[in-house]
């Protein structure tokens, strides 16, 4: 159902929203469908999650939790739809905003479409606890834009060497562009702690011997065949078999994000993310 969410008119002391961009070098890592989970899983401790859809060439995650999103971004900034009434409720606490093609227009909006636009964004600055960003994966504009005005970077890898190596590449440019430097690791798809540990020593071993960067190991998710069954049927792992190994991964990383220090800086409000993206700040 589209609507804008009543609890928006009760929470208003909620401190600012945290904004965390999911994504990976490489194509085909898992992670639309982990950033999916993590969502239903922090509505499932009552945080009030907001996603953006960034992923202009697959977005797919209203597919994913078996939603068919009927506006984008799009509508918005043709000023035929208000970006409340886009908001798309997936699971319980948990709310999307299609992005589609439309987020290639936000650089080159007019000034007063950029007004409107933040003021619509500003009146849910305190009402979501966090902004997940999926974002494509690779080294696009779109994909270094989308990272660049998140609070936290969380970068997906795989022990695949090609996705450590585009992985490297990911992180290398956003260093240098845009002077990023902590950024969070997960590593899916493997068969055990021990591969999961050997993927992040070889990709921080290659940052620290060239970049200047701090790589934090944040988690790992295990090659795990009942969540491949439940995302064909569009399901969420975490809730039809909590118990599962994979499930277990992701409710670790779960508290990981949910442990990440408060706001001291205006990068992580849900208004500055929109004013970068749109070339206002």
């Amino acid at each position: 159902m589209h609507y804008f969410p009543s609890f928006l008119e009760v929470n208003s002391t909620r401190n600012r929203t945290q904004t965390l961009s999911v994504t990976s070098g490489k194509g085909g890592v898992g992670k639309s469908t982990l950033l999916a989970n993590l969502a239903y899983s922090l509505g499932q401790k009552g945080q009030k999650v907001l996603i953006l859809d960034g992923d202009l060439g697959l977005a797919n995650v209203d597919i994913i939790f078996g939603k068919k999103s009927k506006h984008t971004i799009f509508d918005v900034l043709n000023c035929e739809k208000k970006l409340q009434d886009i908001l798309l409720e997936v699971s319980p606490n948990v709310y999307l905003i299609p992005g589609g093609s439309g987020l290639y227009q936000l650089s080159h909006l007019a000034p007063h479409q950029k007004k409107s636009l933040l003021e619509q964004v500003s009146e849910m600055d305190h009402f979501f606890n966090y902004l997940l960003i999926d974002t494509a994966s690779g080294i696009s504009e779109n994909v270094l834009y989308l990272n660049s005005a998140a609070q936290d970077i969380l970068v997906v890898v795989t022990p695949d060497p090609a996705s450590i190596t585009d992985s490297y590449a990911l992180i290398k440019v956003l260093t240098q562009k845009f002077h990023e430097n902590h950024f969070g690791i997960v590593v899916n798809l493997v068969r055990d702690e021990e591969e999961a540990i050997s993927t992040y020593r070889r990709l921080a071993e290659v940052a620290d011997r060239f970049l200047c960067v701090s790589l934090d190991f944040k988690g790992f998710i295990l090659n795990d065949p009942k969540m491949r069954q439940a995302t064909k049927k569009q399901q969420m792992i975490v809730h039809t078999d909590p118990l599962a190994q994979s499930s277990r991964g992701i409710l670790n990383l779960v508290n990981e994000i949910h442990g990440l220090p408060k706001l001291k800086e205006p990068k992580g409000s849900l208004q500055f993310f929109w004013q970068q993206l749109s070339g206002v700040a």
